[in-house]
């Protein structure tokens, strides 16, 4: 459903669930779709900031919030990976189907597992960015959670994640706990095929993933680039500029120009990756 005065879209995910989300139209059929983080929504700066300097550059781009956040339907669920990745493939279908080329998938933090693990199963985009995506996804976990957390969900079935004043944020169950623990990263990225061009990118004073998380990456995909950006945090607070222009760089090299030309016939594929 297409709302073309405000671009809002609403998208059905395979659960029933309307997904939400803002399409910045350009006159290009080529299509950048950016995905957010954990507890984050398609309004956090990143997101914002990279759909407009997309826009900019003449890409159409679409943020939208995944199931249980932001805007759209659903329950708030830890975990929950694989989920998030079939939210993104019923954007994908919806926007193909809307005549769109995706030419590429952007994730930030949790959005950038999402983004690598769509294409390690689907592998049908050829351009994937990793924003500050954490490779370990056994860490982390005890500072969202508390200590003894596996004996704590084994005793009660589930953890509540409390504010500081207290207030329940999100319930942890067992079951999610274990979805996160059973996504193994190096795994799905050794399946990512070789024609996909994969960046990854971080800050070097990420204080929520560890800057080492990138170059774990780096070791199990095959045609990688690695960016460290020095002194950036996690949500690039003050280097929001060094992270568009690195995204778009990667993104819209000379030869996806030519793709443009073609994209109305159907051969945007062979073009789009092969830049070396």
């Amino acid at each position: 459903m297409h709302d073309s005065a405000q671009g809002r879209v609403t998208i059905r995910n395979n659960h029933g669930e309307n997904l939400v989300g803002i399409l910045h139209n350009a006159p290009s059929i080529s299509l950048v779709i950016l995905c957010h983080g954990f507890q984050s929504s398609k309004e956090r700066i990143p997101m914002v900031n990279l759909a407009a300097a997309l826009g900019k550059d003449g890409f159409s781009a679409f943020r939208f919030d995944f199931a249980g956040n932001g805007e759209s339907e659903g329950s708030f669920q830890y975990g929950n990976y694989y989920r998030e990745v079939e939210d993104l493939r019923a954007v994908v279908q919806h926007f193909r189907e809307q005549k769109y080329v995706i030419t590429a998938i952007v994730g930030h933090s949790k959005g950038g597992n999402v983004v690598l693990l769509y294409a390690s199963k689907y592998k049908d985009i050829h351009i994937v960015v990793n924003i500050s995506g954490r490779f370990n996804l056994a860490r982390g976990m005890e500072g969202r959670l508390g200590k003894n957390f596996i004996q704590r969900i084994k005793k009660y079935g589930y953890i509540d994640v409390k504010n500081k004043r207290g207030k329940i944020m999100y319930r942890v169950t067992e079951e999610s706990l274990m979805d996160r623990l059973s996504t193994i990263t190096h795994l799905a990225c050794l399946l990512i095929p070789q024609d996909c061009r994969v960046l990854t990118i971080h800050g070097s004073m990420d204080e929520t993933v560890p800057a080492e998380d990138a170059f774990e990456f780096a070791k199990f995909i095959s045609n990688h680039e690695l960016c460290i950006i020095e002194g950036a945090d996690h949500e690039y607070t003050s280097h929001q500029d060094d992270l568009t222009s690195l995204v778009l760089e990667f993104i819209d090299t000379d030869k996806n120009k030519d793709a443009y030309k073609q994209t109305r016939f159907g051969r945007v594929h062979k073009l789009i990756h092969s830049r070396f």
